[in-house]
């Protein structure tokens, strides 16, 4: 049975392989269209796809080439309506004559043609939207796959924080210099003042994720979003993501979490890591991190991610007062916990008590939707 749900993730990742950011959340909106338009009609469906998956001006001509190029190649001439056509519908159940009131209609199965293929149309917008929401730690292996597929094809937009420097653009403060070397070409009248404003760069991010035993079930998830993360801002030209991981030691992984290939990132960094699924000693590491790293950096007002569900085996004191030390060296301190999307939960660890007071914001991170939610608040950091 062909889903025309693999159709819909397909042409979405041939988008991002010409160059146009489509994000998982897009992918959806086009999935839920879908089901709200006159889906037989090209017209409606092309539209539908053009509204909901591009998001650029400049990206509208090559959308149109992409999308004549990916629905002509799998062979139906007329697009999405020849693939739903495939779809065999209910035949229409004749109107009962007076003498057949009440009685069963007949189900002569139609030999007319070849058998056709089955399209199964009710689940495409259901089995990606009961992805985003399922938990990393309850999913099968094929789910993890398609999960990691999204997580790659995830948009990232980094934090930017104001620079010392100005541009002549804007309107954030009167450029004196510009207006007056204006005023020569007019006999020294100034007829319009020049303006400029604070340039803008992204800011750093250091993410610390726990690798220790309680956290097994979301480790090896987790280091694929930081890779997919570190990998969207280095393409971005972000060179300021630096990566660790602890649990009884501090580990420096920013080299190999890098590497381009998904696999052979993971693979360097599982090797490099010593301390996997083994104890908690948070405070410890984010001391070591505090006096070996922060001043390196934490410098132009980075943002740390924690990744932890706060099980610690250390001082709860400890952890209280480096907390405190990092939340003071950086711009926002973020604690990413995937126990929060838990129902019920409650973060009453003596861990978590500690640390919780020096926390700016504490968000879930346990499935696909909350990590499109991390995307969204990072970008508004």
């Amino acid at each position: 049975m062909t889903s025309l749900l693999s159709h819909v993730v397909a042409f979405a990742r041939a988008l991002r392989r010409e160059g146009i950011p489509v994000t998982p959340g897009q992918a959806a909106a086009f999935a839920r269209a879908l089901g709200e338009i006159a889906i037989f009609d090209p017209e409606s469906f092309f539209f539908a796809a053009r509204c909901t998956l591009v998001t650029r001006r400049e990206d509208l001509a090559r959308f149109d080439e992409v999308f004549r190029r990916f629905w002509k190649a799998l062979g139906l001439e007329g697009f999405p309506a020849e693939l739903l056509h495939q779809t065999p519908l209910p035949p229409k159940n004749p109107k009962a004559r007076p003498g057949e009131v009440g009685r069963s209609p007949q189900t002569t199965p139609s030999t007319d043609g070849p058998p056709q293929p089955l399209v199964d149309r009710a689940l495409t917008f259901s089995e990606l939207e009961v992805l985003r929401q399922k938990r990393f730690d309850q999913m099968s292996e094929a789910e993890l796959e398609a999960a990691r597929r999204l997580i790659q094809g995830l948009a990232w937009t980094p934090p930017e924080r104001r620079s010392r420097r100005m541009r002549p653009m804007g309107q954030e403060q009167p450029d004196l210099r510009r207006s007056l070397r204006r005023a020569l070409r007019h006999q020294g009248e100034v007829l319009s003042l020049a303006w400029r404003s604070r340039k803008r760069k992204p800011r750093p991010i250091v993410a610390l994720a726990d690798v220790s035993g309680s956290m097994e079930r979301y480790a090896r998830m987790l280091l694929q979003f930081l890779h997919a993360f570190a990998w969207a801002e280095t393409r971005r030209g972000v060179r300021r993501v630096e990566v660790f991981t602890f649990g009884t030691r501090l580990t420096r992984i920013t080299r190999s979490i890098k590497k381009r290939d998904a696999n052979t990132a993971l693979a360097e960094v599982g090797r490099e890591v010593k301390d996997w699924s083994g104890g908690t000693r948070i405070g410890a590491c984010l001391h070591t991190f505090n006096h070996t790293w922060g001043k390196r950096v934490l410098g132009q007002g980075a943002i740390v991610l924690i990744i932890s569900d706060g099980w610690d085996q250390g001082d709860p004191e400890l952890l209280a007062f480096e907390m405190e030390r990092l939340q003071k060296s950086c711009h926002r301190l973020v604690w990413l916990n995937p126990l929060l999307g838990t129902p019920g939960y409650r973060p009453l660890t003596r861990g978590l008590v500690a640390a919780l007071p020096y926390v700016d914001h504490f968000l879930p991170i346990h499935n696909l939707s909350s990590l499109e939610m991390l995307a969204e608040a990072l970008e508004g950091l």
